[in-house]
């Protein structure tokens, strides 16, 4: 069976983090605790940059809505487990994220877009945080990350109007720093990364610390006693 998640090395040493799961990159139990391993990875040994990538027409669709009404208590409870440890680690990472939103990003896949420092999309596909449209609760880390990195009235507009809107709309709002033709988004992400890496590690891990510092303790602390551990999907 082919890795969900992959690590490979690019040009100055650019790390290529890509997430395969046909056909949407749709989150289960599985891919979380992949994409969860390959961040910690990452972070135990930090690149010079990192970029974060999806397949060809999807980065992902967000929380796997086929599989997830069937999971029990335990599986749930490691969904959101999961998703909290995914957005919390990726939010954390001292090194240069990018993220080659390669298509589509719905729900927890725009939160995992979000991540990163710098986001460069693709001009045909759809995007949102469609949680309140069917019924899914946000976990307390993901609900952070739109809060620290969605303007106001960006947030209020995806979270809550909770449709799918396009590239050109992202930018708009400031969701997105580029959107291209979507067989430039890769290139793009890895030329942007590699010139963050060249910068000095040091003071750019400390620059970013000082800005998301704050947020991400209070994601902690939430994401702790987050309430959807107890009940998510009925």
């Amino acid at each position: 069976m082919a890795a969900l998640v992959t690590l490979r090395e690019e040009q100055a040493g650019v790390v290529l983090l890509s997430v395969d799961r046909p056909p949407a990159n749709a989150m289960d139990v599985g891919l979380l605790h992949a994409l969860v391993e390959a961040i910690e990875q990452v972070a135990a040994d930090p690149p010079p940059a990192l970029v974060l990538a999806g397949r060809p027409g999807f980065f992902s669709a967000g929380v796997d809505l086929k599989a997830v009404p069937g999971y029990g208590p335990r599986e749930q409870r490691e969904m959101v487990e999961g998703i909290n440890a995914m957005a919390l680690g990726a939010y954390a990472l001292p090194c240069p994220v990018v993220a080659a939103i390669t298509g589509h990003a719905v729900a927890g896949g725009l939160v995992l877009a979000l991540c990163a420092d710098i986001r460069v999309a693709s001009s045909a596909a759809r995007y949102g945080l469609t949680e309140v449209k069917v019924g899914v609760g946000y976990p307390q880390a993901a609900i952070g990350v739109v809060a620290a990195e969605l303007a106001p009235h960006a947030a209020r507009l995806l979270a809550l109007g909770s449709e799918l809107v396009g590239a050109d709309e992202c930018l708009r709002l400031g969701v997105f720093d580029e959107v291209l033709a979507p067989d430039e988004v890769l290139p793009r992400s890895i030329e942007l990364a590699a010139s963050l890496g060249a910068m000095r590690g040091d003071v750019y891990a400390r620059t970013k610390r000082e800005l998301r510092g704050s947020a991400t303790e209070r994601m902690r602390l939430a994401a702790a006693e987050d309430p959807l551990l107890a009940s998510w999907v009925s």
